[in-house]
């Protein structure tokens, strides 16, 4: 199945890139690709998003490892009967979502290192690629079901 292909592809993009963060960010001072805009630079995220519940790592890994077997469950279960952008949608929260189990078990964090300021005032919280992932995925979900009166179904 290409959803499980593209999966795949979306976790080593990933691990890609956080290796990078982590043999070159690491240690280092930010580098700044627009000014007051984006900057890469590294972040151990030991939270969920934003940063909250802190140092509940074990927490995390069982709620990602449930929640993923139930998407992948539903995925193979409903296959034929779910939309494309549906099943597109669920890989690309599963995708994020192992990418940062991947550091949780491994290093016991996550490894962020996007860094925007919108308008050279707002700090939004320094994410990854995994991150991008999981938003996508969600939005994708959402607007799905608001506006697909048969909610991804074919």
């Amino acid at each position: 199945m290409i959803y499980f292909l593209i999966i795949a592809v979306l976790i080593i993009l990933d691990q890609i890139t956080k290796y990078f963060a982590v043999n070159y960010l690491k240690g280092n001072e930010s580098k700044v690709l627009i000014d007051k805009f984006l900057e890469l630079t590294y972040v151990e995220n030991r939270g969920a998003a934003f940063g909250i519940l802190q140092g509940r790592s074990v927490f995390f890994i069982i709620i990602t490892i449930t929640v993923c077997s139930f998407i992948v469950y539903y995925m193979l279960k409903n296959y034929h009967t779910t939309s494309t952008l549906m099943k597109l949608s669920l890989s690309f929260v599963v995708a994020g979502a192992i990418g940062n189990l991947i550091d949780r078990i491994i290093r016991e964090y996550v490894v962020d290192f996007i860094f925007v300021r919108f308008w050279g005032y707002y700090d939004f919280p320094v994410f990854n690629v995994a991150d991008i992932c999981v938003v996508i995925g969600a939005v994708l979900i959402m607007l799905i079901v608001i506006f697909d009166k048969d909610a991804g179904k074919k």
